[in-house]
């Protein structure tokens, strides 16, 4: 009777934590972290007590990697054949679909009870509305529907800088709003300039992502389109007098650098300029709300 030695159980352990961790896909938490943290930074003057902040971290990172895990666990038929996600921890056959079902249950109950007792009920409830708007909204309902899918589903990853706000204030006003809007108008070029680089695997899929149904040139014209709605609602705010100087000399700047990437793909529509703007969208949002932040404190 053979037993594993101490140094390959622990490799195993480990390795089953890093699947457990690749369920959460925690590069897209990361950014979700960043405007929530925004969103308690912007919500008053002063900073925030240590102790909220790390309790609305923790949340709201559970509430998307259970989220995140559960959309693995309903596109577990689709990872399988798409190049980019096949070898994910479901469909490479390391965490069985019930456990990551599991899992991402357990995620999201706990992120929820977490918020309640530790901040509000309203900062509970945002985080919730979010996990449950990823999940059936978007997985469950638009993925697979329409290629406008990502556009009603922006409102899933709109939602980390209002749990930010709400913890802080208990409730929500027109900035926070603003906050909702700028991430939702910025999430339909940032999810199609990608989507222009792995259509293939899309197609493969049988997912009606836009440049599979309506190709490349549409797609970036709907990328042009949305990106003026974006710079539009980012530059609004001033006229109520939402943000000040430092955060509009800001927006300009990272407009007109956004706005020339997407001119430049709408007039040659290639996965070359999509890449180039699908990472300059990453960059453009953690600076923008960067500079709300640094406004905030200046202006007070």
């Amino acid at each position: 009777m053979s037993s594993c030695s101490p140094s390959v159980a622990a490799q195993r352990l480990r390795a089953t934590l890093a699947d457990y961790v690749a369920l959460t896909k925690p590069g897209i938490i990361s950014l979700l972290l960043i405007t929530t943290l925004a969103g308690m930074l912007i919500a008053q003057p002063g900073l925030p007590s240590l102790g909220l902040i790390l309790v609305v971290m923790a949340g709201g990172a559970l509430a998307a990697g259970g989220a995140n895990a559960l959309n693995m666990y309903f596109d577990r038929d689709t990872d399988e054949v798409m190049h980019r996600t096949s070898r994910r921890p479901v469909p490479g056959r390391r965490i069985p679909p019930e456990r990551a079902l599991v899992f991402g249950l357990s995620l999201g109950v706990i992120a929820v009870v977490l918020l309640a007792l530790t901040t509000n009920l309203l900062s509970a409830a945002l985080a919730g509305l979010g996990y449950l708007a990823y999940v059936l909204l978007y997985t469950l309902w638009l993925k697979r529907l329409t290629p406008q899918n990502v556009v009603i589903g922006g409102v899933a990853g709109a939602i980390p800088p209002l749990v930010g706000w709400a913890a802080v204030r208990g409730n929500l006003d027109l900035h926070a709003l603003y906050l909702f809007a700028v991430i939702f108008f910025w999430t339909p070029p940032h999810t199609w300039a990608l989507s222009m680089l792995i259509a293939g695997d899309y197609a493969r899929a049988r997912i009606p992502m836009m440049p599979v149904v309506r190709g490349e040139a549409e797609t970036a014209w709907n990328i042009w389109l949305y990106t003026i709605l974006l710079v539009v609602i980012t530059i609004l705010p001033i006229t109520v007098r939402l943000v000040g100087l430092p955060y509009l000399l800001a927006a300009v700047v990272l407009d007109a650098w956004l706005l020339v990437l997407a001119r430049q793909l709408l007039r040659q529509p290639n996965k070359a300029l999509a890449r180039r703007l699908y990472k300059a969208t990453l960059l453009y949002l953690a600076l923008l709300f960067v500079a709300m932040v640094v406004d905030r404190m200046v202006i007070g």
